[in-house]
């Protein structure tokens, strides 16, 4: 009952939001394909929100808050993808300013997303979760500065490249990236691992196209957005799928 509750109350929600934005859907050409990878990163994304929350008391007490955590960051991008559908469908603007806020609330959430499964097996130092949530924070304010033109577009790039230099360097050789292969926990390793994967190879999708779509003007807007789009429906949805499948896997080792 609790997990159909869950389920009603999300399509309630997607029903009202999708309310909004019938305008843009009814104007969606089918050789739009920018608009088409928008409507499409938005329904994975309230797809796998519904799955997080629906599957949160399927796994152990302590990998709860990291499934919680991940489908607050599916649904937080879903709505604001219906947003940045409707402003291309409508204008064929790129919703440079939703992307950040996107961002801005999402990627700091991510990081913790470390903090959270080292704290599901074992006790982790606060310093951990400060870190990682300053880091992204300095990535990503920087870069919309510069984007933005706030600042020397230069600049910003460097101090967003700075932040994410020092999540890397936190998550593979810090405190982060040390107390997880000392922790003896087979699937917590194997999915801190293909976090970082995902924050270091999906990750360089987006100072890439600060490069070429913003400092030299080098890429296409339609080519940048849709690349956007396919990076945050892998970097998000897939992100918290490898959390889901640690979890899954540790419940059913404790239950044995």
């Amino acid at each position: 009952m609790r997990k159909l509750s869950l389920i009603a109350l999300a399509a309630v929600a997607f029903l009202g939001i999708t309310g909004s934005a019938n305008a843009a859907t009814a104007m969606l050409q089918t050789n739009d394909f920018v608009g088409i990878s928008f409507w499409l990163v938005s329904m994975g994304m309230i797809a796998t929100t519904v799955f997080f929350f629906a599957e949160r008391n399927t796994v152990a007490a302590s990998w709860r808050t990291s499934i919680s955590v991940a489908g607050l960051v599916t649904g937080v991008a879903f709505i604001h993808y219906m947003y940045m559908r409707e402003v291309w469908v409508t204008t064929g603007d790129t919703p440079t300013v939703y992307r950040y806020i996107d961002w801005l609330i999402t990627v700091p959430l991510q990081m913790v997303e470390f903090y959270l499964i080292l704290a599901a097996v074992r006790k982790v130092p606060t310093s951990i979760f400060w870190k990682l949530l300053i880091g992204s924070l300095v990535m990503l304010v920087g870069g919309y500065l510069g984007e933005a033109g706030f600042i020397q577009p230069f600049v910003g790039f460097v101090i967003g490249m700075a932040g994410w230099i020092y999540i890397l360097f936190e998550i593979f050789s810090g405190e982060a990236g040390t107390m997880a292969s000392k922790t003896g926990n087979r699937a917590m390793t194997t999915a801190f691992g293909a976090m970082r994967v995902i924050v270091t190879i999906g990750w360089a999708i987006y100072p890439l196209g600060y490069v070429f779509g913003y400092l030299t003007g080098g890429v296409d807007a339609n080519a940048l957005n849709i690349i956007y789009n396919l990076a945050d429906f892998i970097n998000k949805i897939a992100f918290g799928l490898v959390i889901w499948a640690a979890a899954m896997q540790n419940t059913r080792l404790s239950s044995r």
